[in-house]
């Protein structure tokens, strides 16, 4: 028999129904309670269910349906829900809040704060535990990734040039201010796209789509849109990138692109203040 994950989802067996819950099989960390609250109608002996397995307050392995919102070796932003004389608890979506040692925090946490924190096992006490020295658990390796290829990251910390980020739960990443065409704060969850792989490792993305495919599909939306306004726009290569995201949902240069295109193709002038349609 295997050993249960801690701190992760495991699928177990139910073994055997008592007044205050069932007991689930842990292989060779012995019978796991499944408290009665979280036990699902109409279970019995016999089914697989998937748990969360973490230590109670007597450190006692014990399992739970609900999800919390970070599991073992991931990142998440989570609030401060209480500080003691021995650090901060945050609030993870389980009964027993989640330990950050005085240690493990950069700045001392404040009840009420958001954080970014890794979870992890404390190698020593075999707990569950959450640091917001968050640079020591990004990953060392070289990323692999192709350019255009679609992550999922963490707004992690905003700097002079943009915002860092943590992509797939392992990479240090970067969205640069003058690229980004929407509200981004620290603690957001959000799909990027990979620009390129530096040297160094660390990773250039973008909220959009990049790629030619891109400018070809918009070539066509900007022309349609043209023809639905009467052959005009006052949006022109030198409106701000904000206006033309706002508008368009596409940065600054995917419009000249397009706009490029089009005056390629002879079927637009460019006016002084605006773009207008040949023919129209």
């Amino acid at each position: 028999m295997s050993h249960i994950q801690l701190g992760k989802y495991n699928q177990l067996e139910v073994v055997k129904e008592v007044d205050f819950g069932m007991y689930l099989d842990g292989g060779e960390d012995g019978e796991i309670l499944l408290p009665k609250r979280y036990v699902p109608e109409g279970c019995k002996p016999g089914d697989m269910l998937n748990v969360f397995i973490y230590l109670d307050m007597d450190e006692r392995l014990v399992a739970t349906t609900l999800h919390p919102y970070v599991q073992v070796g991931e990142f998440a932003c989570l609030e401060v829900a209480w500080v003691n004389q021995f650090g901060a608890f945050l609030d993870w979506g389980l009964m027993k809040d989640l330990f950050v040692p005085f240690r493990e925090q950069k700045m001392k946490m404040v009840k009420g704060n958001r954080y970014i924190v890794h979870v992890h096992l404390d190698e020593e006490s075999y707990r569950i535990v959450a640091s917001a020295k968050v640079e020591r658990y990004l990953s060392k390796e070289r990323p692999v990734y192709r350019a255009g290829e679609e992550v999922e990251v963490l707004v992690w910390q905003k700097t002079d040039l943009g915002f860092k980020v943590i992509a797939d739960n392992r990479f240090s990443g970067m969205l640069f201010h003058n690229e980004i065409f929407q509200t981004v704060e620290v603690g957001m969850k959000l799909k990027a796209y990979v620009k390129h792989v530096r040297e160094d490792g660390k990773i250039d993305l973008q909220l959009q789509p990049g790629g030619t495919r891109k400018v070809d599909d918009f070539t066509e939306v900007l022309l349609q849109y043209l023809k639905d306004h009467d052959g005009y726009s006052s949006i022109h290569d030198k409106t701000d990138a904000e206006t033309i995201y706002n508008t368009f949902g596409v940065s600054k240069k995917t419009f000249k692109k397009a706009v490029g295109d089009l005056y390629k193709k002879r079927l637009i002038v460019l006016e002084e203040e605006g773009i207008r349609l040949l023919g129209e």
